[in-house]
C-alpha cells in the first residue's frame, strides 16, 4: 500500500513564518561520554502543525480538546493549482465537500516550497472559509505555512475556529495528486497549548 509523508522536515534554517529568526528551531546537543542528547527549542507553529482555537480567540479551547479521532479517517485532496491569490466561494462550490470532510488544498504553495517565506502565499480568504462553514467540515488543511493572510483581525481562523473547524497548516502536497486518501494527521500529545506539531501521513486506502 502507497505512503505518503506530507510533512514538512525540521532544521534550522528552514522556512518559518515572515522568515522571523525567533521560529527557527534551535537544537543543542551534548555529549557525555557514548551518550548523546538533544535539546529542542521551537514554536509550535513552525513546519507542519495543527491549530488549536485558542490561537485566535482569546478564551478559545486548547489542544487537549482536539480528539485523535478527528485526525484519522478519509480525507478529499482538491487540486486548487489554477488560484493565483486566495481561495474564495467560488473556488469551491463546485467541488465535492459534504458534512463531516476533511479536505485538504493543493496549490500554487506546493511548487514554491524554499527555505525561504514566500509573503504572497495563496490562502483560504473569508468568504471561502464561510462557505466551508456552511457545509459544516471536519477539518481543513494547506500547503502553506498559514491559512489565512492580509485579512484584518484573521476571520478566516476566527470563523472555522468558532464552528469546531479543525486547521492543519505547513503540509507538503506537491507530488499528491487530487483524489481521495486515508489520513494520519499525528500530533504531539499536547495538552494546554494553542497548537501541536504533527507528522502527517496519506494512504492510498484504509491502511487498516
Amino acid at each position: 500500500m502507497k505512503m505518503y509523508d506530507i510533512s514538512m522536515s525540521v532544521y534550522n534554517g528552514m522556512a518559518v513564518w515572515e522568515n522571523l529568526s525567533g521560529a527557527q528551531p534551535k537544537f543543542t546537543r551534548s555529549t557525555n561520554e557514548h551518550i548523546t542528547t538533544t535539546n529542542m527549542d521551537i514554536n509550535l507553529h513552525t513546519g507542519t502543525h495543527i491549530d488549536a482555537p485558542l490561537h485566535m480567540i482569546n478564551d478559545g479551547e486548547t489542544f487537549k480538546t482536539i480528539p485523535l479521532e478527528r485526525l484519522v479517517g478519509p480525507v478529499k485532496v482538491f487540486d486548487l493549482t489554477s488560484v493565483t491569490d486566495g481561495i474564495s466561494r467560488t473556488d469551491l462550490e463546485n467541488l465535492d465537500i459534504k458534512q463531516d470532510d476533511f479536505i485538504l488544498f493543493k496549490t500554487k504553495n506546493s511548487f514554491h516550497q524554499t527555505d525561504t517565506f514566500d509573503p504572497n502565499f495563496i490562502y483560504l480568504k473569508e468568504d471561502g472559509a464561510d462557505f466551508l462553514v456552511e457545509q459544516n467540515i471536519n477539518g481543513v488543511g494547506i500547503d502553506t505555512h498559514g491559512i489565512e493572510r492580509s485579512q484584518s483581525k484573521n476571520p478566516t481562523h476566527k470563523k472555522l475556529f468558532s464552528n469546531d473547524i479543525i486547521i492543519v497548516e505547513g503540509l507538503r502536497l506537491r507530488e499528491i495528486t487530487g483524489k481521495n486518501y486515508y489520513m494520519v494527521a499525528a500530533p504531539i500529545k499536547l495538552t494546554e497549548t494553542e497548537a501541536s506539531l504533527a507528522r502527517v501521513i496519506l494512504f492510498d486506502n484504509q491502511p487498516f
